[in-house]
């Protein structure tokens, strides 16, 4: 954020089974680069299944989203776009935002140098999980584990199963700047999720209640039964069951 020069634009893409915190983790990015956060005008968020629904219009999308891109842009400089559900996406429907994320100056007189883009998948999950048990099978600390790590398993991962990074020239041209691992959630971490959660809805932390939300949820693989199933996702109306 303070290279005012940028080569190109920021191009993340977030990986891991659901409930890991990839929502999460682009909601703090936007609360700390707009007063408004998620709410800001300049953060655009898009769901395949709510914005590209059938794969009989992709064509009509892509130009849809040509015309989104270029606009915002135009009206923000550092707009952020969020593609959520990347594995749900149609093949092929990404790569018509390609030069946007190119290193050139401008094009057709608006530059994309400053905007963000931030894809949210569950491809690669089941990679991110298995590493993060041999870790715990051979006694090591989870965060021993390097994003070199599982880096490249991420991005043949997503290039090679269906979905919307399939053979996608993003991950051919690694235009790509990371790909970044939410590992799977331990019984602890479901402790600190219920907390968290609890003082953001205006309630006092309460240990015994994080510990019957975190107990009640279903924990893989068997037998070791370490990772959270459902990640954090179902917490909220679990509290309320409880408090």
């Amino acid at each position: 954020m303070n290279n005012n020069n940028p080569q190109k634009p920021l191009v993340l893409s977030l990986h891991g089974w659901s409930g890991t915190g990839k929502n999460f983790a682009a909601r703090l990015i936007a609360e700390n680069i707009y007063s408004l956060g998620m709410d800001s005008k300049f953060v655009h968020v898009f769901a395949p299944q709510h914005h590209f629904p059938h794969s009989s219009e992709i064509e009509t999308y892509k130009a849809q989203l040509h015309q989104q891109i270029k606009h915002n842009v135009t009206n923000c400089a550092r707009s952020m776009f969020i593609f959520d559900q990347m594995d749900m996406m149609h093949p092929g429907l990404i790569d018509t935002i390609k030069p946007y994320l190119e290193h050139y100056n401008k094009l057709d007189g608006v530059s994309y140098r400053k905007a963000i883009f931030i894809f949210l998948s569950n491809d690669g999950g089941t990679n991110i999980t298995q590493k993060t048990l041999d870790f715990w099978k051979d006694g090591r600390d989870r965060e021993e584990i390097k994003l070199q790590d599982l880096e490249l398993n991420l991005s043949l991962s997503a290039f090679n199963k269906n979905g919307g990074f399939r053979l996608s020239s993003l991950i051919d041209k690694h235009l790509v700047d990371f790909f970044i691992p939410f590992l799977p959630l331990e019984y602890r971490h479901v402790i600190q999720c219920v907390s968290a959660e609890m003082k953001a809805r205006g309630l006092q932390p309460d240990i015994k209640v994080a510990d019957k939300v975190a107990k009640e949820l279903v924990y893989s693989p068997k037998p070791e039964r370490i990772f959270c199933a459902q990640g954090c996702k179902t917490i909220v109306n679990r509290i309320y069951f409880y408090i």
